[in-house]
């Protein structure tokens, strides 16, 4: 878990541009909560936030073009403490000469942005959440299948990562082999993301650790993509039962999130890969309305039905 994030991290990610204060980049952010100091302008600092980003829109800078230079003055030297991390200005707006003159004092950074303020607004909030998030390690290899994430599991020599491998060479992409990390964005979903040790690499038995995006291209690879999908591989026994149908719902929970997941069962001969692939599309299919296994029902009565009446 990172406790901070910088503001040249806050810069390089969303292209900020630096109109004050390139000496002060390494100041830290700890909160992802944004604040617009519209009553700070008027005066009123009883609750002011000053370790959030203060984010400066067509609202504030037009109430700052009505007060005297005494007054911005005043104002800008309470907003400039030793907590404030950074200051932004959205819509190409210019920061005040009394603004930029009291962060040089303290320190602190002035960036600007064209986007609009409820743009960069969103844009900040969710990248600071994504980095202070808290994180969770999971043995298993996360894969991009048609866009979907997936996340294979099972017992360790199974054949998570030759699966992995095997999916890839069909031009899907890895994201994590061996160890993903996983953080949850909001109630419904969780990110995963390689370990940065182990990025676009793969461990094959028999062979040792492979360069994925140097042997398949950049486009073999992804940072992260939400875990929608857990495909547990198990060993098959003659004794052991498995879904035949598609009608029970399992689930995999991460962090808060119940992920729906799939048992496949491991035997000599089986294209694993190639069921992983074709299970992500009918996992797609159901989640536009389409259940192959009610049709299957459906059909299924039908027939009941007609042998009834006959």
């Amino acid at each position: 878990m990172t406790e901070f994030v910088t503001v040249e991290q806050l810069v390089n990610e969303l292209e900020l541009e630096v109109f004050s204060g390139n000496d002060y980049l390494d100041r830290k952010i700890y909160t992802a909560d944004i604040s617009r100091p519209g009553l700070e302008l008027t005066g009123y600092f009883n609750y002011y936030p000053a370790d959030r980003i203060q984010l400066f829109g067509k609202k504030e800078t037009t109430f700052l073009e009505r007060m005297s230079s005494d007054e911005k003055r005043i104002v800008m030297k309470k907003l400039c403490n030793d907590d404030t991390p950074v200051f932004v200005f959205s819509r190409g707006l210019t920061p005040t000469p009394e603004l930029v003159e009291a962060a040089k004092e303290k320190g602190v950074t002035i960036l600007t942005t064209k986007r609009s303020t409820s743009r960069i607004s969103g844009l900040m909030s969710n990248f600071i959440d994504s980095k202070l998030a808290p994180r969770t390690s999971i043995h298993g290899v996360l894969v991009e299948i048609y866009g979907l994430g997936v996340l294979i599991q099972g017992d360790s020599g199974i054949g998570k990562s030759e699966t992995g491998l095997e999916l890839i060479k069909k031009g899907h992409r890895l994201v994590a082999d061996d160890r993903v990390d996983v953080y949850q964005q909001d109630e419904r979903t969780v990110i995963g993301e390689p370990a940065p040790i182990l990025e676009h690499l793969m461990e094959i038995r028999g062979i040792g650790i492979i360069d994925v995006m140097n042997l398949f291209g950049a486009s073999s690879v992804r940072k992260s993509v939400p875990v929608q999908l857990v495909v547990k591989l198990e060993h098959w026994t003659p004794d052991k039962q498995f879904d035949r149908l598609g009608g029970a719902e399992q689930t995999f929970r991460i962090a808060d999130v119940d992920v729906p997941m799939i048992s496949i069962p491991v035997k000599t001969g089986r294209n694993v890969a190639i069921i992983i692939e074709v299970a992500a599309m009918n996992f797609r299919a159901k989640s536009m309305g389409y259940n192959a296994t009610e049709k299957f029902e459906d059909n299924l009565s039908k027939l009941i039905e007609t042998n009834s009446e006959q």
